[in-house]
């Protein structure tokens, strides 16, 4: 994404789409964009803790959604950037409207870091170095939760070879498979986590100017050839014609949201920084007001959303409580201010859909 994304206008919008990748191009060292598997952390120093991986609700650590590779020209300080995506797996957690399930880091590095080449890597030449080690960060030496790839330095009692990130991941691990590999030759092999999502490359496009002449034109005319209110309806409960406004414009904002990813419904990211999402519904937009500052005091401006297309690639499904959502906008510092190699916490909004709305 980076090609793209460093020079974006407001008005230019880039579009995300699952593919295939190979594990290689997916390491930290590509700088990809990617959803699922592990992390493919940017900084090595300074990782979120544990505290700040963990859902505001459930208490339970977060898995890895999706990452942004996102530099921004002009500045030295975000040469390399990626914005981080997390969210809980707990379905009871996904309560309407209510974005404490989720969370969202910025790491930012100039060209010349202690951790990459200063010239970017060949993008289609697979690395002769060795296959990293997952469970521990090259550079920095920080340990790895063999569940979730975040940082974890509780190493298990009897083989000391494996690390987690919380007690509640080393149960996991153990009830999965580590149970009968512990303190065997198989117990470093790092096979499948059960708590990842699928992982895939992300890759870009940039969105076709759509022409919406068309619907204003509608709009005009339809405004011109409303008859006149008879006595009946203007006699009609205020309460009723409030209601039916209200599902009107429901039902417009729904209809444009289903009329402008059309012609790509394949897409799961939209990107478009500085730009404006595209809602799912006219409930739940948020105003300035709902969108606090930076750390450093500087306004956050929207800088991509994920919409509901990635559910459906996630295995996520189930006949009662799911992992849901309208669609998720995040929000970044305006300047993109540097915490060194802090991992910068972003600000997540996240929409559901109308109760009867349907993709």
């Amino acid at each position: 994404m980076a090609a793209t994304t460093s020079h974006t206008s407001a008005t230019e919008v880039i579009l995300g789409f699952m593919e295939d990748a190979e594990p290689w191009q997916l390491r930290s060292s590509q700088f990809p964009s990617k959803v699922g598997g592990r992390p493919a952390w940017l900084s090595q120093r300074d990782l979120p803790c544990l505290a700040g991986m963990e859902c505001e609700i459930c208490r339970l650590p977060m898995a890895f959604l999706l990452q942004v590779y996102a530099p921004i020209s002009g500045q030295d300080r975000t040469f390399h950037r990626t914005l981080f995506l997390f969210c809980c797996k707990t379905p009871d957690c996904y309560t309407h409207n209510d974005s404490r399930c989720m969370k969202v880091f910025r790491s930012q590095l100039p060209r010349r870091n202690e951790f990459y080449c200063y010239d970017p890597p060949p993008e289609f030449e697979c690395p002769t170095d060795p296959e990293p080690d997952q469970s521990v960060l090259p550079v920095s030496g920080v340990k790895l939760c063999w569940m979730c790839g975040c940082p974890g330095n509780k190493a298990c009692s009897r083989c000391h070879t494996v690390t987690y990130c919380s007690k509640h991941h080393q149960t996991l691990h153990w009830k999965h498979t580590h149970k009968r590999e512990c303190c065997s030759q198989d117990a470093s092999v790092v096979t499948a986590s059960p708590f990842l999502f699928p992982e895939s490359d992300l890759v870009t496009e940039p969105e076709e100017k759509e022409e919406e002449t068309k619907d204003k034109e509608e709009e005009e005319s339809a405004h011109m050839s409303a008859d006149v209110p008879s006595l009946a309806e203007a006699l009609a409960e205020v309460d009723l014609e409030e209601m039916a406004m209200h599902e009107t414009e429901d039902t417009k904002v729904f209809q444009r949201f289903k009329k402008r990813i059309a012609p790509e419904p394949h897409q799961v990211l939209r990107y478009s920084r500085g730009g404006s999402p595209l809602w799912v519904s006219s409930q739940h937009i948020p105003s300035d007001q709902d969108i606090p500052p930076c750390t450093c005091g500087a306004k956050r401006i929207f800088e991509f959303q994920v919409m509901p297309q990635l559910l459906n690639s996630l295995c996520v499904d189930s006949a009662g409580a799911s992992i849901d959502w309208g669609t998720l906008a995040v929000y970044t510092c305006s300047v993109s201010c540097n915490h060194d190699n802090h991992y910068c916490p972003e600000f997540i909004w996240k929409q559901d859909f109308s109760s009867e709305q349907h993709i």
